[in-house]
């Protein structure tokens, strides 16, 4: 029997971060919005090294984690959450998720591994050392990324509002909103990262308009208020692995950037996306002039 705990409020979906589908998107205001007087750094990145990653991977989530890479997949039949071998992309272990369940974000806290999924309103926490399902929750609205502080769970739900929620008791702590420098809501947050004390966003295809009208870039938001530090452009970074135009009938139109992975113990941060042939160790050049 599940353990349903439920420990989100509504919110309204957004998007999605599998497929294209329906969607309205939940752009709730924030009194606090300005728009900003100079433009946000736009860091770049140097290619440190490659490693072979699944083709068919439709990657979700990524994290490292005493040694090993840790990766969610999503899509209906394909969902896992799995431990790799990084210099081979050799699946070492993996948990399947039920067949109608399409799997989305996973973090590590306190080597439990907390799991998502999008729009079934489940997630699960497995032991680290065994991907062992230890038990299940509930919750409501969809589920896109997640990561943590140390502390607390961050939650992205397609929007642009992150939600911290404590992990035994899953009873929200707070939420913040995340605003563009034009003062306007940062939609389709997607896959998150806590890297050196900051949350690294993938925005779900960046490269539309009105969302950003810039491909494979990273937001750095500052998890206190909300504020976006600077950008990370990783365009280009995978060319053959995505679609060469916007047609959203290319069959490498949803092979988006959506992993960032940060290695503390040795300082490395590793990034691919979905159904990419590569994962990418990265360095984070200085801000563009």
């Amino acid at each position: 029997m599940r353990l349903l705990v439920i420990f989100l409020a509504a919110l309204a979906s957004a998007g999605c971060s599998g497929t294209p589908t329906k969607g309205t998107n939940n752009a709730a205001s924030s009194n606090n919005a300005k728009v900003a007087s100079t433009p946000l750094p736009v860091y770049g990145y140097e290619v440190v090294k490659s490693y072979p990653h699944d083709p068919k991977a439709f990657t979700q989530g990524l994290f490292f984690h005493n040694g090993s890479l840790y990766e969610s997949t999503g899509q209906e039949g394909e969902s896992t959450i799995r431990r790799v071998e990084l210099e081979t992309g050799k699946v070492q272990q993996k948990w399947d998720l039920p067949r109608d369940e399409f799997g989305e974000g996973s973090t590590v806290l306190n080597d439990k591994i907390y799991m998502i999924t999008w729009q079934d309103g489940v997630g699960r926490v497995f032991d680290s050392k065994d991907l062992k399902l230890i038990k299940e929750f509930s919750y409501v609205g969809e589920g896109w990324g997640i990561t943590n502080d140390g502390t607390n769970l961050i939650l992205s739900q397609g929007t642009h509002v992150l939600k911290f929620i404590e992990p035994e008791g899953f009873k929200q702590v707070k939420t913040l909103p995340v605003m563009r420098e034009d003062g306007k809501p940062l939609m389709q947050l997607n896959e998150l990262e806590f890297v050196k004390g900051e949350i690294w966003a993938n925005i779900w295809h960046s490269e539309k308009p009105e969302i950003l009208g810039k491909p494979n870039h990273i937001a750095r938001i500052d998890p206190a208020t909300g504020k976006i530090l600077g950008w990370i452009d990783l365009s280009r970074i995978s060319p053959d692995d995505q679609p060469a135009t916007n047609d959203p009938y290319d069959p490498k139109a949803e092979n988006t950037l959506n992993g960032i992975a940060y290695d503390a113990a040795s300082d490395r941060l590793f990034v691919t996306g979905k159904r990419w042939k590569k994962l990418y160790e990265i360095k984070i050049t200085p801000p563009k002039s």
